[in-house]
């Protein structure tokens, strides 16, 4: 995280060093700081510059690791064992290792507790996201599912907020990571994902988790068991298995091919967005400023996902936010460095776009993937996502070989992902595939229902 790592100028103390620019080459008992920014963060606590700098590089690293293998793990295994309880473990973590990360004595506990905060988060996302999706009809789906990204965004802009008046990385972790005790909440007030419940056949579970709801929305309960059974009949007498792993998505030319295209686009997405965010920040000095309004950007971008993905489709409007980006920021690599407003309007169009992008990227995984494998699909996207994410700050390093470097490699996976959208098929309006046959079959030969 930026501000907990960001870089300080340093001077020596006790060595023939006295600045910045030979501080690396002078034999230092230890370092002076800059404060006037930031009071103390991970750099100056632990002394990671000059030789150890890659220590701080590898912190954020192993961030980005712990997304992965939480989005991956915990989406695998809320297909064996069930989408609430991964969800709500993974809320405890969270909120547990993130506040131990505030308490960090050693750089080693640092690390790892950051390691399982990220494998904690990577968790929630994918489940949470997962439950959303299998507990709404299709005509809500856009709307929670994209609505679902706005928490992220608001807490996104308003970290500049908390840094500005918590100058001490300790406090300022605290200050964030002691909201996850919200998430206790969820203990009591989260279900189990009915069709979850339905697909391997905890039918008594499901008809008394839809009983209750129907009733509290006021509508008929009389034929919920009815209509249980009906369709636990269909998917016995189905010539496909109501169960499925990950290794299915692959087993299936058709299915395959849509699930490397969702995969790519997630890839892309990420490494447009945190590299351009990263990119934002060298284009004006106020970092502060500078997140804020990059982070901004997400909301409306969020918002304006919901008309489009409803009335253009999910494909449509992936397509359009993906060559939005593309095009702004290959406009970008070509403006002349002198021209700094510009750049800074060239570059908030493209993360804009890359924020329409990332909303719709998560309710096109969730319509794509069927029931059996949802989150375990998701999970995947997810974790090939955080791979453009751990990439994109290297990628924007660049620059100082040469300013235009980033934005055109940025700019050219745009058009990359924008093109590959044509591999997968319409969502809106169809009702969620089930097993695997149906997410094989999906997008080839289904009617489109009415309403619902």
């Amino acid at each position: 995280m930026v501000f907990m790592q960001t870089p300080v100028k340093a001077t020596c103390k006790g060595g023939s060093g006295t600045n910045a620019t030979d501080v690396c080459e002078a034999h230092c008992d230890g370092y002076e700081y800059d404060r006037s920014i930031f009071k103390q963060n991970i750099i100056m606590e632990w002394d990671l510059i000059c030789d150890r700098q890659w220590i701080e590089q590898l912190s954020q690293s192993l961030v980005m690791v712990g997304i992965m293998l939480g989005n991956m793990i915990m989406g695998v295994l809320a297909d064996k064992w069930g989408r609430r309880p991964m969800f709500v473990g993974s809320c405890v973590l969270q909120l547990v290792a993130g506040c131990l990360v505030s308490a960090s004595p050693w750089l080693w506990f640092y690390m790892l507790m950051r390691f399982l905060d990220g494998y904690a988060t990577g968790g929630t996302m994918t489940t949470g996201f997962t439950i959303i999706m299998e507990i709404v009809g299709p005509s809500k789906r856009e709307i929670m599912a994209i609505l679902y990204q706005i928490p992220f965004n608001v807490g996104h802009a308003t970290l500049p907020l908390f840094a500005y008046f918590l100058r001490e990385w300790r406090w300022f972790h605290l200050s964030f990571s002691s909201f996850s005790i919200v998430y206790l909440v969820f203990f009591f007030t989260v279900p189990e994902s009915p069709r979850w419940l339905i697909i391997t056949g905890r039918n008594e579970r499901a008809a008394k988790l839809l009983e209750k709801a129907a009733k509290r929305n006021k509508m008929p309960t009389d034929k919920i068991t009815q209509d249980i059974e009906e369709a636990q009949r269909i998917l016995t007498a189905s010539a496909t298995t109501t169960k499925g792993n990950i290794g299915d998505l692959f087993k299936h030319a058709y299915l395959c091919q849509k699930t490397l295209a969702m995969a790519f686009n997630w890839l892309v997405v990420c490494f447009v967005y945190y590299g351009l965010s990263e990119f934002m920040t060298s284009l004006s000095g106020n970092i502060f400023l500078n997140i804020a309004a990059s982070a901004l950007l997400g909301i409306p971008g969020t918002c304006l996902c919901v008309p489009a993905t409803k009335y253009l489709g999910r494909r449509l409007t992936l397509f359009l936010s993906n060559l939005l980006s593309g095009l702004s920021l290959t406009l970008l690599a070509f403006v002349p460095s002198f021209s700094g407003p510009v750049k800074v309007i060239l570059a908030s169009i493209g993360l804009f776009g890359a924020a329409i992008t990332f909303p719709n990227v998560y309710l096109y995984a969730g319509e794509l993937f069927p029931t059996v494998v949802r989150p375990s699909g998701v999970g995947l996207c997810s974790f090939v996502g955080r791979f453009g994410s751990i990439v994109a700050p290297w990628v924007e390093g660049l620059k100082k070989y040469y300013i235009s470097i980033p934005p055109a490699i940025f700019g050219i996976f745009a058009f990359l992902a924008a093109a590959s959208v044509f591999l997968m098929p319409e969502t809106k309006g169809y009702p969620l595939p089930e097993t695997i046959e149906d997410g094989n079959t999906f997008g080839r030969n289904v009617q489109k229902p009415q309403n619902q």
